[in-house]
Formats: structure tokens, sequence, C-alpha cells
């Protein structure tokens, strides 16, 4: 049983994030950049699944700029046995993201693959299903429970009218959730023996894929701030603030 987990590195969460001068997108040049959490859990699963004998192998990728290697060694010092950085220094959205891996996942032949629900900067949250459907394969999506067998694996997902198991047949696409793990503490042991772990870096334009954005960011602003609440002691104050001040009747 091969594992492969997909890892996207995002800004951290506690640093003060900055729109480009020209509107264009975030500044995060010099932003610290850590592994998305919802990916962490997901590759703590598959750490787990493999100490429980249930996988022999596990694979992470990510994408994007040399710089990515940083969280992939975090990502091995977890338990990852090797990784792969399809390198590129251009913006990638979801259904590009979904192509590149359905081609790395063709030539690594996994039988399960593991992915965060979605990232915490864009918050798509459509590449695991994207993914899915190009594979033709089952997926479990919001998964907050997980147990693996040899042809199946059975995915207890949360839905918004409370909690849904699906029993899907392998090989299978599945998103993690917040309830699934909580990801371990990494180990300076674990740290050290990272760096001799292989890592893989192919170049994006050696994989001959047909790239093309169908989204394109007209223009990010900053929200504007919510006007100051105002108490009113009648109805008729109401309808007047309404009329003369709100101008919205």
């Amino acid at each position: 049983m091969k594992i492969l987990v997909s890892m996207k590195q995002v800004p951290d969460f506690a640093a003060s994030v900055r729109i480009k001068t020209d509107g264009s997108g975030l500044d995060t040049t010099h932003i610290k950049k850590i592994m998305n959490p919802f990916d962490e859990i997901a590759l703590e699963e598959a750490v787990r699944l493999k100490e429980k004998g249930k996988a022999q192998e596990i694979v992470v990728v990510s994408i994007g700029p040399a710089g990515v290697q940083e969280s992939l060694r975090t990502a091995l010092a977890m338990g990852a046995d090797r990784g792969i950085l399809i390198q590129t220094e251009g913006e990638m959205y979801p259904l590009m993201v979904a192509k590149i891996l359905q081609t790395l996942i063709i030539k690594e032949t996994p039988r399960l693959v593991l992915l965060g629900k979605q990232a915490i900067d864009t918050d798509d949250n459509q590449t695991g299903q994207m993914l899915a459907g190009l594979l033709r394969w089952p997926q479990g999506t919001f998964s907050s429970y997980l147990e693996l067998n040899e042809h199946s694996v059975r995915v207890t997902r949360e839905i918004d009218g409370g909690l849904e198991t699906l029993l899907l047949q392998l090989p299978a696409v599945i998103t993690t959730d917040l309830r699934l793990n909580e990801p371990r503490y990494i180990s300076l042991p674990n740290i050290m023996r990272a760096k001799h772990k292989p890592l893989d870096v192919i170049p994006l334009d050696t994989l001959t894929l047909s790239l093309t954005p169908g989204i394109k960011i007209l223009k990010m602003t900053i929200p504007e701030k919510q006007r100051a609440k105002v108490r009113v002691s009648s109805g008729a104050e109401l309808i007047r603030c309404l009329k003369e001040e709100a101008k919205v009747l």
C-alpha cells in the first residue's frame, strides 16, 4: 500500500499579510511560510496508517518555488518516506493543481490519496474533488474518521446535517477535516533523519501539461471597516435613520 499526500506551502496564519500595491494579490515576499494545517492533518493520518501496518510507503508532493522544499523537509520529518516538488514560479489554481497531481498519481500508482480539505490562504476547497473527478476515483471529503482496509476505506465525513459514513473502494481520494487527528510534535532526531530522505525536484515544464488558468484575479482590496452600531429608541427613529442617514428607504 502506497499513500500519496498532497501538501501546499502557505503563509503563516499568525503573520500580517499585505496586498500588493497594484491590487493583483497578496504580497507574501517576506512572510514566514508553513505547511497548510489541513494538509498536515492529512500527512499525520498517513503516518498513523503506516504505523498500524496499513501502508508501506508515504510520498508527499507539493507544487511551487524552490522554497517549498523547506516544508517538504518538515513533512519528511513527520514521517513521510520521500518527497516530490513540482517546481514552478507561476500562480497555481485548483484545476491546474489537480491535473499535475493526476499526472504524478498515474506514475506513482498509490492506492490512497490524502489532501487537506482546503488551503488556509485561498480557501478554495476544490482540488480534492477535481482530482477525484479527473481520476474517476471514489472520494470522501471533510473526513473526521478514517478506517483503511485491504480493498476499501471507511470514511466518516462532516456534513451540514451531521455525520455521513461512506465505504469507498480503493483507490480513493480523501480530504481531511480538523477533527480527524492532531498532528504530532516533530522530534530533533526525526528532523536530522529527514535531511537524508530523498526529495526529487521536477520542473513543471517537463511534465508537458496544458495548464491554462480558468481564473483571473481582477483586483484585491482590504474590506471596508464596518460603521459603528447605533442604538435607536423607537421604530420612528429607526425609519428616520434609514431614510436620512443610511438613505436606503
